[in-house]
């Protein structure tokens, strides 16, 4: 039976090949890669390596090669349709049958994809004719440049309802084709009038700036238009055909991949020109939904691509409500190791407009601080407050507790749960006392008096800080609060360096102390801290004084869990930061020095990645 290059690449893009070879083979993660020992042959040391982002394994001992089907051939005796089948079924996906008509259907398809690449080559030519200046001057208004434009392959659709129809004509299309890839609309004939024969088909996109929209191998299967000037619908999508399945697509996908790889991250916009603009600003691994929200199918195949996708929608109330949509949507397919961030924009601002105004380091300072999505569930239910009545707060759990409930991996929603739990009821009933009898940080040791009502703490700055210097606050709070965890992330804190330089300072003044005075407690450290003259930053950690994760009553085991999660975000962004600058340096003098430092910061930026995915869960 033969089976079409379409359902043979969607049936591997929906069958996760670490997933099915993971069933027989006991997998560790390697880089990009996962590793284990050999099915097909005795070892003791794994050689073979499984890489889901190309689709196939290998092993280095015996030389065994193949994708997903080979896999099933190999190890369960399966011929290849039976392979197939079975795989199908797993993904819910119906084999096709191998008839005249099916066969007749994947020739139409092969014929469309023609029929839609001749229509984007039209429409690029078309933009750099006369007709075509407005369309071209609103490009380079936007900021864009010929390369890329030509990178993206935008294009023109002329006013007139027959322009398309008739080049296409031209060409020896048939209208019929034309109609079934979604280029002219076809009108409904009206039955009930006999004298009505159907009118002609004509132009579906007309006056508008033209975006072609590819599939995973690069191929035109479909469009989007802008108007321009005025005039609705702004923005037009073709209508669903045999090729396009907008909820099973994203735009820019096959030009993000690679980029996405290289950088461990791949980045959801909402629109055709946020994937450019951060194109244009040198962030090549933007996608976007087509016209719709964020949809299940579309969140799995960016899994394939990248664990945990940063999903950055516009700072208005309707970003806000696509992004809240997205993280409901995802509950159900989270397993371990996979989930989705959420960089939030300032309000009115998307990433086109934020780059423009600010540039693109405000546009790294915002992917950098991410949120984790089970920490966007709780902000969206909580408001970031814990209700002060117990009432209020089972009303809260109850709403969080519908989300854990549609988390099907039970170890992912023990996480969830467990998470949402700690912060609904810490255990901080004596720091709740404290809280009502005026609000200090005295501990009830001895060793710990000097840090007293009484003494003076600066307040620090005011409350609108960035949320990179928050997380900066959030490891001090940890190491002073829990003195005693020095010996765990001590040497890790000494490797950093902290944008604000006043908390960089308290920061090597707390490494130092600790480790000239192994035993020293909180009250102890703060008496020294403020006689040091550090009482600004305190009065800004003092702020977390009853955050049921960071405080003194707290859990160091819970605190320290969240502490190396923020220090892995903090460190992947000056990485980040560091790479562009290693990269901008050797492009202007090339060096041997240059290219090794680069490759130095890549392989501590993917040794952190590695630690997040193979040590916590969405925290």
């Amino acid at each position: 039976m033969a089976f079409s290059d379409q359902f043979l690449d969607e049936l591997r893009g929906r069958a996760g090949l670490v997933d099915i070879i993971g069933r027989k083979v006991k997998l560790t993660r390697k880089g990009r890669e996962h590793q284990g020992l050999c099915p097909f042959h005795k070892e003791k040391t794994p050689s073979f390596t499984v890489n889901e982002e190309k689709g196939f394994y290998h092993c280095f001992g015996c030389q065994s090669h193949g994708s997903v089907f080979d896999f099933l051939m190999e190890t369960e005796g399966l011929s290849f349709p039976e392979a197939v089948e079975r795989l199908a079924g797993e993904a819910g996906m119906e084999v096709p049958t191998d008839t005249p008509q099916e066969r007749e259907r994947q020739k139409q398809r092969q014929t469309l994809l023609d029929v839609t690449e001749m229509a984007a080559a039209m429409f690029e030519k078309t933009l750099r004719m006369p007709e075509g200046k407005p369309a071209l001057e609103y490009l380079y208004d936007r900021g864009l440049d010929d390369e890329t434009i030509s990178r993206f392959r935008l294009g023109f659709a002329p006013a007139g309802r027959n322009r398309l129809k008739t080049a296409l004509a031209r060409e020896g299309v048939d209208e019929g084709l034309s109609v079934a890839a979604g280029l002219l609309i076809q009108p409904e004939r009206d039955h009930r009038d006999e004298r009505d024969g159907g009118r002609e088909p004509y132009d579906r996109f007309r006056g508008r700036v033209m975006f072609p929209i590819w599939d995973r191998r690069g191929r035109v299967i479909a469009f989007g238009g802008r108007i321009l000037g005025d005039g609705e619908p702004k923005y037009l999508n073709s209508p669903e055909t045999p090729l396009f399945h907008k909820g099973a697509n994203l735009y820019g996908l096959h030009l993000a991949s690679p980029a996405a790889r290289k950088a461990d991250t791949i980045i959801v916009t909402e629109g055709y020109m946020d994937v450019i603009a951060l194109a244009r600003a040198g962030i090549s691994h933007g996608v976007a939904p087509l016209g719709t929200a964020l949809t299940e199918d579309q969140v799995q195949i960016l899994w394939k691509i990248i664990r945990e996708p940063i999903l950055c929608f516009d700072g208005d109330a309707a970003g806000q409500r696509a992004a809240a949509k997205a993280a409901e949507r995802s509950l159900q397919h989270l397993k371990p190791g996979y989930g989705l961030r959420f960089a939030q924009l300032p309000s009115g601002e998307d990433p086109d407009t934020l780059i423009t105004r600010q540039g693109v380091g405000a546009m790294h300072d915002i992917l950098a601080t991410a949120l984790p999505l089970s920490e966007v569930l709780w902000q969206n239910e909580s408001g970031g407050r814990i209700p002060s009545s117990a009432e209020a707060r089972a009303a809260l759990q109850a709403r969080l507790d519908e989300h854990t409930r549609r988390i099907q991996d039970p170890t992912v929603r023990s996480h969830f749960s467990r998470l949402f739990s700690e912060r609904l009821w810490p255990k901080a009933a004596g720091d709740e006392a404290g809280t009502r009898s005026g609000g200090n940080w005295k501990r009830k040791s001895a060793k710990d008096r000097g840090w007293t009502p009484n003494m003076h703490v600066g307040t620090g700055k005011p409350a609108l800080r960035s949320p990179i210097e928050d997380d900066e606050i959030f490891l001090l709070a940890v190491i002073i609060y829990h003195p005693s965890s020095f010996d765990e992330i001590g040497e890790r804190l000494g490797t950093m360096s902290f944008s604000a330089p006043d908390l960089d300072k308290i920061r090597q003044e707390v490494l130092k102390t600790l480790a000239d005075n192994p035993g020293l407690e909180t009250g102890a450290l703060a008496t020294h801290l403020i006689e040091r003259d550090y009482g600004g930053p305190l009065g800004r950690i003092r702020e977390l004084k009853s955050d049921p994760i960071v405080g003194p009553n707290a859990s160091q085991e819970i605190a320290l869990s969240e502490w190396n999660g923020r220090f892995r975000k903090l460190r992947n962004w000056e990485l980040a930061k560091e790479i562009e600058e290693a990269k901008r340096a050797n492009q202007a003098n090339p060096s041997e020095a240059g290219r090794e430092r680069l490759e130095i910061l890549r392989d501590q930026k993917l040794a952190l990645s590695e630690e997040e995915a193979n040590g916590h869960v969405f925290r």
